[in-house]
């Protein structure tokens, strides 16, 4: 299942200077993709909202599975185009819209998220399991990203200032996310439940990974 989050670097989109644009400052959207099963992110993108980003998000999110799968998005509608262009017909697709009822004006209630008063899904390819049709996973996915990731914290100035170290910093989230951190419910770590790691991994192990990554990469 796959959704995104926003955020923003160096400043809000309308307040970008020129010199600014096009460095990746602005408004930054983190796509997410996690299986439901296990929990594991499969799949994370830093970048834009429109169909160039979501074809990019899609085509990398089917180079990291080998069998068919069933996806469910929310309704943005460039993800139709993008999973028909990654996986063809080879996968089981719906999409869930979700209806809100219309904003308070009350200032208590500002910064509180609409009241969501019913679903509408689409199969848009396959025959995806009705039972399994949501986005319930990843959303709860995204409340950890900003609430695990100072840089998402709004109305503070903990905003990343570089789009670079944006990335990189959720990169290390999602890597800790997946290795170090133990799920709740699943009582072991994504990677775990997923079967391509035996043990919790420690920061030690993971700060070790990376360095080696690096170290392959300039080799």
């Amino acid at each position: 299942m796959g959704c995104f989050d926003w955020s923003f670097c160096y400043a809000k989109e309308k307040n970008v200077p020129v010199e600014k644009q096009g460095t990746g400052a602005g408004s930054v959207w983190t796509w997410t993709a996690i299986d439901a099963d296990s929990k594991l992110i499969l799949s994370y993108l830093c970048g834009g909202r429109d169909a160039e980003w979501a074809c990019k998000f899609m085509e990398d999110l089917a180079s990291r599975v080998t069998t068919r799968i069933q996806i469910t998005t929310d309704g943005h509608r460039a993800y139709a185009g993008a999973v028909e262009g990654a996986f063809g017909m080879d996968v089981d697709y719906a999409m869930l819209i979700k209806l809100y009822g219309a904003p308070s004006d009350n200032p208590e209630t500002r910064y509180s998220p609409a009241t969501c008063i019913g679903i509408r899904t689409a199969t848009l390819s396959g025959n995806p399991d009705r039972q399994h049709i949501s986005t319930s996973y990843v959303e709860r996915q995204n409340l950890n990203l900003r609430m695990g990731v100072r840089r998402f914290t709004r109305l503070t100035n903990a905003f990343s200032k570089k789009f670079e170290n944006h990335c990189h910093m959720v990169g290390i989230y999602h890597a800790y996310y997946n290795f170090c951190r133990v799920h709740q419910t699943l009582r072991v770590t994504p990677a775990m439940e997923a079967g391509i790691a035996d043990h919790v991994w420690t920061l030690q192990e993971l700060v070790l990974f990376l360095e080696y990554k690096e170290l392959t990469k300039v080799a």
